[in-house]
């Protein structure tokens, strides 16, 4: 029975392709909206989110941090998926025909010199697929989108030019979510990675203790992120990844360190390393 994906975007977005690495023929399912996405998978029985959290490149995408703890989902996995931007144009367009050309605000900036060069006028859209879908439907060729190869091809376009992106190495980070609590279990020769979200208590030298535990129990920490909640300055949270399985003494041991300084804690998810960190 195929998996239930539910992505953020248009078919042809790099979610999509991303699915298509992790999962064998997906049923798929497209959501407007970040929100949208995390309440259709609550909803949808058995199915998995599919969502980015972080590019080579552009950083962070700020936006999913605020709906992680709130949506409950757990993570179960993550991916990361190599992205090769292309230039697509109507079938009867060229590189030469071309005045504007629309994306995603991040693959705009992605391919700011090559769009400079051609000096083409870049115009912001929502997505990168519904951007080619619309260049699609309204067939101008003097109009052109950022998108997928993928969109390419379901969209009916021409590729004007292949990896239009500025610098090679352009890499997104995908968590793979779902409703199931199941944490993944522990085997002694494997990788994992733990992720959590936390709120420290607002005293001074908090968030120093809150992490000595790791640096004394000899735990890694390989991504820390802080984000204002509450519309309000005063305090932030943080979103944290660890080498290492909750199960593992050392890993489990400093989680309960940086408990003692914290309001709050959330585990997002224990599951396997992808072979992409090695």
């Amino acid at each position: 029975m195929a998996s239930t994906v539910i992505i953020q975007g248009e078919k042809g977005a790099y979610s999509h392709l991303a699915a298509l690495k992790i999962f064998k023929n997906p049923h798929i399912i497209c959501s407007k909206t970040f929100e949208d996405a995390f309440a259709q998978t609550k909803k949808t029985r058995n199915s998995f989110l599919l969502i980015p959290i972080e590019n080579s490149i552009a950083g962070k995408v700020a936006d999913v941090y605020y709906l992680l703890s709130p949506s409950k989902l757990k993570v179960h996995g993550e991916h990361f998926q190599q992205i090769e931007h292309c230039l697509l144009g109507t079938k009867d367009s060229s590189i030469k025909s071309i005045l504007t050309v629309r994306s995603h605000v991040q693959a705009i900036g992605q391919c700011k010199k090559n769009i400079n060069k051609l000096k083409i006028q870049p115009i912001i859209a929502a997505d990168t697929a519904g951007s080619a879908r619309l260049i699609s439907e309204e067939g101008n060729p003097e109009n052109a989108a950022i998108a997928s190869a993928l969109a390419a091809k379901i969209y009916g376009l021409k590729v004007l030019k292949k990896n239009f992106e500025d610098l090679k190495g352009n890499v997104t980070r995908f968590l793979i979510m779902s409703a199931n609590k199941k944490i993944t279990p522990y085997k002694s020769k494997k990788k994992y990675v733990t992720s959590c979200i936390f709120t420290l208590k607002s005293v001074p030298s908090a968030l120093y203790k809150a992490l000595g535990g790791f640096a004394y129990h000899k735990v890694n920490l390989t991504k820390l992120e802080s984000f204002s909640t509450g519309n309000s300055f005063k305090q932030v949270s943080f979103y944290l990844d660890v080498e290492g399985h909750i199960k593992n003494l050392n890993v489990a041991t400093a989680i309960e360190v940086l408990k003692e300084h914290t309001e709050k804690i959330d585990i997002l998810g224990v599951y396997s390393a992808h072979s992409f960190r090695y």
